[in-house]
Order: C-alpha cells, then sequence, then structure tokens
C-alpha cells in the first residue's frame, strides 16, 4: 500500500516525525509542502494513504500548510491522515484541518493527532534542553510509534473535543495569520554573523537573501525560525531576549535534511 506523507518543518520535529512514520508504513514517499508552493493547481496524490504532518502555530496551521490543503484534493484517497506537532496545544489546529478540507474537499481525514515534541519558539522562551529534552523526544517516539500503528491498520480516530484550545485560537491565530509574513521585519543578525548564508539555505520558503553577505527577509515568512536556530553561530535575532536563549534542531536530523525542504 503507498503512502504519500506530506510535510512542513522549521527545526525538523514534523520532518522526524514523517520519517519515524514513514519508516514503519513501509512503501512511503515524503513530499515537502514548500516544493509545491510554486503553483495554483490541485494536488491528487497518487497513493492509497495520504498524511500530512506539520506544527502548530499559535494554536492553528502554519499558514503554508492552510494553503497547501486548500490545494489538496483527497476524494479518491483510501485513507488520510493528520499528524500535528507541538510544544503546547493543537487540538484546535486539528479541527481547522477538518474544516478546511470538509469545506473544500467535502471529506475529513479519517484520523488525526496530536504529538508533543520540543516547543522552541524562542521570542518567548527558552527550548528545552539536556534530560528535558530527551525525555520529550522519547516519549514523542513512543507517541509515534503508536500512531503508525493506528494507521497501519486503517483505524478512525477523530479529533478529540477542545473548546478551550479553539476559543484561544479565534483571539490569537487572526491576528497570526494577517501579520505573519511580515513580521520578519524583526529579525537582524547581530555581530556573530559570519556571512555563511546557512539561513538563507535553510528557509523553507525562500524568504532570506543575502545582501552584502548579510541576511535580508523579504517578507513572505512563515515564522518558522529556522534561520534563527540553524544558524550556527545564534546571530539571529528577534527582539530583545533571544540572544540570551538557546536554539533548537531535532537531533536526528542534518542541516541537509532542512535543505532538501525547498524542493530545489
Amino acid at each position: 500500500m503507498k503512502t504519500i506523507i506530506y510535510y512542513f518543518t522549521g527545526t525538523g520535529n514534523s520532518l522526524a516525525a514523517a520519517k519515524t512514520i514513514g519508516a514503519r508504513l513501509g512503501d512511503c514517499q515524503l513530499v515537502s509542502i514548500p516544493s509545491l508552493a510554486g503553483s495554483p493547481a490541485e494536488i491528487v496524490p497518487d497513493a492509497d494513504q495520504v498524511g500530512i504532518i506539520c506544527p502548530v502555530y499559535d494554536l492553528g496551521l502554519p499558514s503554508i500548510v492552510a494553503a497547501f490543503a486548500e490545494r489538496l484534493d483527497i476524494r479518491s484517497t483510501g485513507y488520510c491522515f493528520v499528524v500535528l506537532t507541538m510544544g503546547g496545544m493543537g487540538g484546535s489546529a486539528l479541527h481547522q484541518m477538518d474544516s478546511i478540507l470538509q469545506k473544500h474537499r467535502g471529506r475529513q481525514p479519517d484520523a488525526a493527532f496530536t504529538v508533543r515534541m520540543p516547543g522552541n519558539f524562542v521570542p518567548l522562551y527558552d527550548p528545552p534542553q539536556g534530560k528535558k529534552k530527551e525525555e520529550i523526544l522519547a516519549l514523542a517516539h513512543e507517541r509515534l510509534v503508536e500512531i503508525a500503528t493506528i494507521i497501519d491498520t486503517g483505524l478512525m480516530v477523530r479529533p478529540g473535543i477542545s473548546p478551550f484550545t479553539s476559543l484561544l485560537k479565534h483571539f490569537l491565530y487572526k491576528g497570526f495569520i494577517k501579520n505573519v509574513q511580515g513580521m520578519d521585519k524583526d529579525f537582524v543578525a547581530d555581530e556573530k554573523c559570519t556571512s555563511c548564508g546557512t539561513c538563507s539555505r535553510v528557509c523553507p520558503v525562500q524568504n532570506i537573501a543575502m545582501v552584502n553577505e548579510k541576511p535580508s527577509w523579504l517578507h513572505h515568512c512563515e515564522l518558522c525560525l529556522a534561520c534563527m536556530h540553524l544558524c550556527p553561530v545564534a546571530a539571529i535575532q528577534m527582539g530583545s531576549k533571544t540572544a540570551s536563549r538557546g536554539r533548537y534542531k531535532n537531533p536526528s536530523l542534518s542541516l541537509e535534511d532542512m535543505k532538501k525542504q525547498r524542493g530545489e
């Protein structure tokens, strides 16, 4: 049974989840959502099963994933599943995905899951480090193996009721989506920048150009923070507090894994 998993990732958590699930399903193709963003055409998967794996941003879907879901035609797909990685809460994002697919394709996913992984929105908090990070990743791996087993057996799993997160999303997410592409105006490269260009190469939506050997943001940002987390010298800041906070990359992935997401 062929499976296609479409994924979007900033720091690697969702790609690591896609790799873990795909390895257990077998005959699985991973396709990055940014690699399909250059066309408005419908996406009709040639697969028996289709999955979507991405992070939760501000209690909802990343902008690029919401737009992708509107184009994805799952009407002829045998089984469709959604897995959302999150540092906090994410049930409201599952309901958002349900609504998009129901509205545009008349069909909801057959199974929907959330997985807690290390949160890493550095402008607000320090990512977990050391033992705490390892414990979160170990529990996430167990959860992903469980999810893969459920998918492999074709079980139906509906998202749970999430009135609190849905209420919070109602107040927070509209502002996020409205402003997200221009939020890169707050990024700066500090004096530690070595002009290596890593930030430009790992940005999944090609939102960074090197101008006079320094990064320049182009205002179609997804706020995934790949540039910030994957800078080898932690030179990219957003606000006054990020310089003193740690950085995070899923330890199972390499920089080359992250660069491939661009589909170049």
